[in-house]
């Protein structure tokens, strides 16, 4: 069923907008109010309205009358007016944010304050009623006072910027006493003028998340070289070279999700689009207003570039699901747009004049004319406003954009018209300034290289062995057999990668145990023909190069050639910008081994019928498989950062990515005694399509899967995916990563060798005639790949006695990755835990805590604080809901409310949260950024008591972690959450089993 759409506005914004509304399948028409020429003519499904948008009640029935989905409202005048207030009330969807929301650009005195009050980079600034106190403040400040702004909303044309404090104080008279502006100039606001570039900066957001748009810059200033009076506009484009991808990201963090958190922290939420005007100063981004709404000039180029529905993304921001619907833009285009304005503007200026040229450019498929100041008069088109139409071309690069849309305005003819020939002049003049082309900026840095192969120098030295010094950086790597030992060598090689296990660790960030598995794939296949491996060398390839990455993976990779005896002799590291998604990487490995002429396995014709077939245990699933295991993730909706469901103590990205088990050192003394017959490495293609590369024909295998332990992860992958038993050992090792063959004589002779040398190994089965059935056959496969893992349950039974466990209750506001914890840890019967979550409640409905609670079978309770009157009455319907399930002990995990002192009294002793901090230092909000600011070492998370202060309850368990070089907020938030999955869980055991207590002045009590 397609929907019907109203855009409120008039402008070139508003016919951007609806011009890729109604590209949407979702949308059948699009009506705009008041529209204008180029909205009324043109699309089929786009037309104008005339709806009385002063009286919003009546905005509301006509959207009822005409069965409206979304209303989009373009200028911000309405929106600080109330009209998505209105609209929601009446049960109609209103892309833009509230009234008290829109203060942020309705009230610059507002918004100021809210900047610094969240910490949200800006100019310095104070506000005045009083025109000679103003003044004073021009004359005195610390800073060049010199932008003068009415506090309201003035049309866009309430700011002044003033060459010097006269200039100023003049500004100031023009907007408190001769009352230019209205009452938008009752209050006015001195501002710091700033220095750099301009840039315009918008995102969508639901409340909650937000999607950046590309950044953008307008032309204000009327004439070429900006010079002249200011305008509402003379031209955009899109992208800003200007800005650094370091700069936007800072932008994205620092300003407008600050923005949008400080916002619903202060139960304002912010649903719409907004727009950050931006000064980049040379310390830093600066916010110089923030505005309500699309901009414009700027819509115009930007929607041109969105690949994806808007319609969908403006939906989906309104139901608060920004993340279903992200919006998409082409990275390989850049839109310049020229406005077209009439003669006079923007002072007096004639209206009514026929425009001609429009049929010719609609010709061209990446030109787009978005009318502004048009009218139909009949039948033809005239200007109706000051800034009259848009020009927008689209094309690979700026300046090509440019050449296009000036092109364009040229075929516009109408008598006073006028434009800008040198829109987009910044743009193109920072992509020529000094700037020869270099390899870098193609996206490949030689010494981001160069420093890798330093860095990772001393680690590769650390392999070096007989026959080879293992320094890096010549054109080849050299080995010598006869220094190695060899006589009548035969030489060995094998090549491999580590395949999709590499997404979980680039996912996870966890880069630092992949090269063990790289080399680990490559060496087990030459020691299935008995050779020692002599030599390593990797390729590493990558998009963009990150050095520490880089310097994980390499320092991996030598560790693994450590444990496998050979040296590490070389490698290639490739940048190959466009091949490879930002953070992503790929790995292959090649060894060469050696071996004396009749050492060669597998002796294929020896082996005999009864022959016994040793396997060697696994360390997991090894480096095959990881597609499906992936899949099998991604069907369960859990994060890799949860805690593992089949390993305790570990994150499930953890425990999946533990490296790939080496056996070269622990099995070659064993293949060369002369009594192993065989060895086959267990990878792609199970135990199923690997033993029979050793065997000879009409030979098989009779295995039993009871005779070795199963590691669980086969299990939870079995059961979880409804994966079939056959499938299992066609696709994974199923926890046996290689097999020997033997004589029965030499069994346990192998097997005492092998455990001597630290290898877990059995008797797995044995050699058998194989004619026309599989050549392996598993026996007990279903059997044993049940029993190892189950998923948790919430008995209550012990050895057939009911056993007392200590209730509780358990608060949230968002995913839950800590009540997981807690989940896994209580019904784990392996623990035994002495706590059993009865109730999981949360303050917001849908959010992912609850699917997982479900999901565990404890019963849930959504209590929406926002029902309520007052913290306090919030606070006792929880706490009428906690004792109704008994509960005894209460849980925060990651409860988003600040509890009364009432509700703290009430559970004092027996309410538990824990902090991303090692507390007493760095309380409150901000953990992360204060422990990189302060510099600190060390970081990790506590378990604490609630105290009516905040942080400052007794402490129970403090995790942890260490602070690295080049650290993030994100990346330390990742570590701290890891090992805040171990702490709260051991916090709880030692309050529900007596083990720890609160006693008097807020110290704990502890017991045996």
């Amino acid at each position: 069923m397609t929907e019907a759409v109203l855009v409120i506005g008039g402008g070139g914004r508003e016919h951007a907008l609806a011009w890729k509304l109604a590209q949407s399948p979702q949308v059948r028409h699009v009506f705009v109010s008041p529209g204008n020429a180029g909205t009324e003519r043109g699309v089929s499904n786009i037309s104008n309205v005339l709806i009385n948008l002063k009286k919003f009640d009546a905005v509301v029935s006509w959207c009822k009358q005409h069965s409206v989905a979304l209303v989009c409202v373009g200028p911000e005048d309405p929106l600080a007016a109330g009209i998505s207030d209105v609209l929601t009330a009446a049960g109609i969807k209103c892309f833009g944010p509230s009234a008290k929301a829109a203060q942020i650009e309705a009230s610059k005195a507002f918004s100021k304050a809210f900047m610094d009050r969240h910490n949200i980079p800006t100019a310095r600034w104070k506000s005045f009623t009083n025109a000679q106190e103003a003044c004073d403040h021009i004359k005195s400040a610390p800073y060049p006072a010199l932008v003068v702004k009415a506090s309201g909303l003035a049309a866009g044309k309430g700011v002044i910027v003033a060459s010097n404090q006269q200039e100023a104080c003049e500004a100031v008279d023009i907007i408190l006493k001769d009352k230019t502006y209205g009452s938008a100039g009752d209050e006015v606001v001195i501002e710091e003028l700033l220095e750099g570039e301009e840039v315009s900066c918008l995102c969508f957001t639901d409340g909650s998340t937000i999607s950046c748009m590309p950044p953008a810059q307008d032309h204000k200033r009327l004439l070429d070289g900006d010079l002249g009076p200011n305008t509402g506009g003379m031209g955009a484009y899109c992208p800003c070279p200007q800005v650094s991808q370091a700069s936007l990201e800072l932008i994205e963090k620092q300003v407008l999700q600050k923005t949008v958190d400080g916002m619903r922290a202060e139960e304002i939420p912010y649903v719409g689009v907004l727009y950050a005007g931006l000064m980049l100063t040379s310390n830093g981004p600066k916010v110089l207003e923030f505005n309500c709404r699309f901009g414009d000039p700027e819509t115009q180029v930007l929607i041109p570039l969105i690949k994806t529905d808007l319609f969908a993304t403006m939906l989906a921001c309104v139901d608060g699901k920004l993340p279903d619907a992200i919006p998409e833009f082409r990275t390989d285009r850049a839109a310049v747009g020229v406005v077209v304005v009439s003669g006079g503007y923007p002072n007096s200026y004639k209206k009514g004049m026929e425009i001609s040229g429009l049929d010719k450019l609609s010709k061209d498929p990446e030109t787009t004319v978005f009318h502004a100041g048009t009218a139909m008069k009949e039948g033809k088109i005239v200007t109706s406003g000051g800034r009259v139409l848009a020009v927008v071309a689209i094309d690979t690069n700026i300046q090509s954009a440019a050449s296009k849309a000036q092109q364009g305005a040229d075929i516009i003819q109408y008598d006073g018209a006028f434009y800008r020939r040198d829109i987009a002049h910044r743009a193109i003049a920072w992509s020529r300034k000094g700037r020869g082309l270099k390899y870098k900026d193609a996206g490949v840095d030689i010494a981001a290289g160069d420093n890798l192969v330093n860095l990772i120098k001393p680690a590769a030295a650390a392999t070096a062995r007989h026959g080879c010094t293992a320094e890096l950086g010549q054109f080849g790597g050299l080995f010598d057999c006869k220094a190695a030992g060899y006589k009548d060598p035969l030489l060995i090689s094998g090549t491999d990668g580590v395949g999709t296990k590499l997404k979980i660790a680039q996912a996870c960030n966890k880069h630092d145990s992949i090269g063990i598995d790289l080399v680990a794939m490559c060496v087990n296949d030459v020691l299935a023909h008995g050779a020692e491996p002599l030599y390593f060398l990797d390729y590493f390839a990558c998009g963009k190069l990150n050095l520490g990455v880089a310097e994980k993976v390499i320092k991996g990779i030598a560790h693994g050639c450590r444990l496998a005896g050979c040296a590490l002799l070389g490698g290639e590291t490739a940048e190959m910008p466009g091949m490879y998604d930002p953070g992503c990487y790929d790995l292959a490995g090649f060894t060469v081994g050696a071996l004396e002429r009749h050492q060669y396995l597998p002796r294929s014709r020896d082996i005999k019928n009864g022959d016994v077939v040793i396997g060697l245990s696994s360390s997991g699933l090894h480096s095959n498989g990881f597609s499906l295991v992936r899949k099998l993730v991604e069907q369960q909706g859990i994060a890799y950062s949860d805690p593992s469901p089949f390993m305790e103590g570990k994150t499930l990205g953890e425990s999946l990515l533990i490296p790939t088990r080496i056996y070269s050192k622990t099995v070659l003394p064993s293949l060369r005694s002369g009594k192993v017959k065989a060895f086959a490495h267990i990878t792609g293609g199970g135990l199923i399509e690997n033993i029979p590369r050793v065997l000879p024909s009409k030979k098989g295998v009779q295995l039993c899967a009871g005779n070795w332990d199963l590691p669980p992860v086969f299990s939870w992958i079995y059961k979880q995916g409804n994966v079939e038993s056959l499938e299992m050992v066609t696709t994974f090792n199923c926890g046996i990563g290689a097999v020997l063959i033997v004589s029965p004589s030499d069994a346990d002779a192998i097997l005492n060798e092998l455990s001597s040398a630290g290898e877990k190994a059995w008797k797995i089965g044995s050699v058998v005639p194989c004619f026309d059935c599989p050549r392996v056959l598993i026996s007990q496969l279903e059997h044993s790949l049940n029993k190892v893992w189950n998923p948790p349950t919430t008995g209550e039974h012990v050895n057939g006695a009911v056993r007392k466990r200590k209730k509780v209750g358990v608060l949230i506001s968002g995913s839950g990755t800590n009540l997981q914890a807690l989940i896994d840890h209580t019904q784990n019967p392996a623990v035994d835990s002495a706590a059993e979550i009865v109730v999981v409640i949360s303050n917001k409905a849908g959010v992912k805590g609850l699917e997982r609670a479900r999901k565990a079978g404890i019963p849930t309770q959504v209590v929406n604080h926002k029902d309520f009157p007052s913290r306090l009455e919030f606070d006792l319907a929880v706490s009428s809901i906690l004792e109704d399930y008994g509960v005894e002990y209460v849980c925060l995990a990651g409860f988003m409310r600040i509890l009364t002192g009432d509700f703290v009294r009430k559970w004092e002793g027996r309410l538990l949260n824990i902090h991303p901090s090692l507390l007493p230092s760095f309380k409150g909000a901000h953990a992360h950024k204060l422990v990189l600011e302060q510099g600190v070492r060390v970081s990790g998370c506590t378990v604490h008591f609630v105290a009516e202060e905040v942080d400052s309850g007794a402490i129970l368990v403090q995790e942890v972690v260490p602070v690295e070089i080049g650290d993030t907020e994100e990346t330390l938030a990742e570590r701290v959450k890891t090992v805040e999955h171990k702490a709260f869980p051991k916090a709880l055991e030692l309050l529900a089993s007596g083990k720890a207590k609160l006693g008097e002045n807020n110290k704990v009590i502890w017991s045996d």
